[in-house]
This record gives structure tokens, sequence and C-alpha cells, in this order.
């Protein structure tokens, strides 16, 4: 039984109607975690050249996201042949696990992800999203300054099954998947380690998915997935077919690793990973080492 996840623009419910194939490959991330990143490097693999027949958005399209209408999305999906690769932002205690597909579980350091995210709050097309899913556009958000927003949030009480993008819902979401490593079916990786070695975690997950690539092609696919091929080619590269992106372009900003920590000051990233301690311990009382480290924060010294 999958729990249910749901928000203005979410509903993870569709799992549960959601028509697996052999070979389907979902990517569960949080927000700005490298979501788009290793879509298309899945694309990229299965397909076996740069040269993709579709925009990624049209290619792999995002499961819970309620833009898209249910028996749209499937259909689209139903026409694609072979294997398939979608996304969604939900744990996968929220995804119904089939044996016929793999899931691949990315974690970012949590500063640097609500930083992206910060960021792409300006892009967004917020009076776009609520013509699509229905509701009342609110107006203009005001916001305050960086600095001041990732405070806030690094100490803020929600409740993960709604603010998945919290700091809570970011730990549920690593523990979640940590507690599921042995699980055949699964591949954690952190976004940091694709930062470091791009050809190297390609490599990995070309194994994982049961692909050999040609070797003459391999640098080219590489090349595919590298940022600056990603954001030169924003138009089809962005996760964006309805235009809620005021600018695709922006939407492949890129965050350094360790930027959020230089947005706070020291005291305020010792009261966040003390924080953090303390959520893990609560969502993964038998393997906390595992999930701090995912998400870059030392042991209690």
């Amino acid at each position: 039984m999958t729990r249910r996840y749901v928000s203005d623009e979410e509903d993870s419910d569709r799992w549960n109607r959601f028509p697996f194939r052999e070979g389907d490959v979902v990517v569960s991330t949080r927000s700005k975690s490298g979501t788009t990143w290793v879509q298309q490097i899945c694309l990229l693999l299965l397909h076996g050249t740069p040269d993709l027949p579709a925009p990624l958005g049209e290619l792999s399209p995002w499961v819970d996201w309620l833009t898209i209408p249910e028996d749209d999305l499937f259909a689209r999906l139903e026409a694609q042949p072979g294997r398939r690769v979608v996304k969604t932002h939900t744990p996968l205690d929220g995804v119904v696990i089939d044996p016929r597909a793999t899931y691949i579980v990315v974690v970012r350091d949590p500063l640097d992800m609500a930083v992206s995210l910060y960021h792409q709050g300006d892009n967004l097309d917020r009076e776009r999203i609520a013509e699509l899913t229905g509701r009342p556009y609110a107006g203009p958000v005001t916001r305050p300054p960086v600095d001041e927003w990732l405070r806030v949030w690094t100490q803020r009480e929600t409740d993960p099954m709604v603010s998945m993008d919290s700091l809570q819902g970011v730990v549920h979401h690593a523990a979640d998947a940590a507690d599921r490593r042995d699980d055949r079916r699964v591949l954690l990786l952190r976004y940091e380690d694709l930062v470091a070695d791009l050809a190297g975690w390609m490599g990995r997950l070309a194994e994982k998915l049961g692909v050999d690539v040609d070797p003459e092609v391999w640098p080219a696919l590489v090349e595919s997935a590298g940022f600056g091929s990603m954001r030169a080619d924003a138009a089809a590269r962005a996760p964006d077919r309805r235009g809620v992106l005021k600018d695709p372009a922006a939407f492949f900003r890129r965050g350094r690793p360790g930027e959020g920590r230089e947005v706070l000051s020291r005291s305020d990233v010792a009261a966040y990973e003390e924080r953090v301690r303390r959520l893990v311990d609560a969502e993964s009382p038998s393997e906390p080492a595992e999930v701090l480290r995912l998400l870059g924060v030392p042991p209690a010294p």
C-alpha cells in the first residue's frame, strides 16, 4: 500500500493506475536535485544517441503533475515504443514499486537544493500554473532575500506529506530511499557525485539499466548530458511543455556544490546540521550514518 502525497499541483495517487511496461525507468528526486539531468542521461542511454526523437518534456513526463490530465499522460506514454523514462518528486513510499521497472533516486545537499528552489521561484509563471490546475491565481509572490528565506526554511516545521520540498520532506525522501538500497530495482546516487564524475556515473547507470553503449557513440552521449549542452538546448531539454517557465534557459541555473553554506552564517549552518541529525534519527534510527552521508551532513561531533 502506497502513501498518498497531495499538494496544489501534485497527486501521487496516479501511481496506483500507472500502466507499467517492462524496462520502464522512474526517476524520483526532490525538486532541483538533478531530476532533468538524470532524465536526460537515462534517455540518452536507452536511445543510444544524442539525437532524441522528441523534447525531453514529451518523452519523459512528470507523472504526478496535475497540469497534464491523467488520460492524456497515459496515452502519450502508451504511444512511445520500447522502454520509457518518467519522473516523480514523490518518495518511493508513495510510488508503486513494480518488478518490471528500475527506480533511480537522486539526493542533493538540501541547502544547495533550497537555494536553487528559491531562484526557480522567480522563473515560474504562477498564473499559468493556476490556470492549468484549475485553481484561482493568488497573485504575485513577494519573498525576502535568499539568506533570510533559507534560514527560515531550515527551521520551518511542516508536514512532509504535503510540503515535500521542506527540509523534513527532503530528509524523508532520502531516508526512505536509503532503506531500499538493497533492493535490486533501486539505484541511489548523489547529485554531487554526478557533478564530480559524470562519465563514471553514466557508466554505472548504463550497467544498472542493462544498456550496452557503442564505444564510438559514448563521448557524444556524455557531451550531450553536460550542463553546457543542456543549457544551450534549453528549449528542448527543459521539462516544460505547458508554458510554466518564463525562461527555459534560466531553468538550468548552475548551482555549485556548497553554495547553500555560503549563504548562511556559521552558526546558522551549525543549527541546520543539528536539526538534520534530529530529523534523520527520527526517520532512520537504525542507519542514520548512511542518510547523513547522502545529505552531506557530518555526524555529531
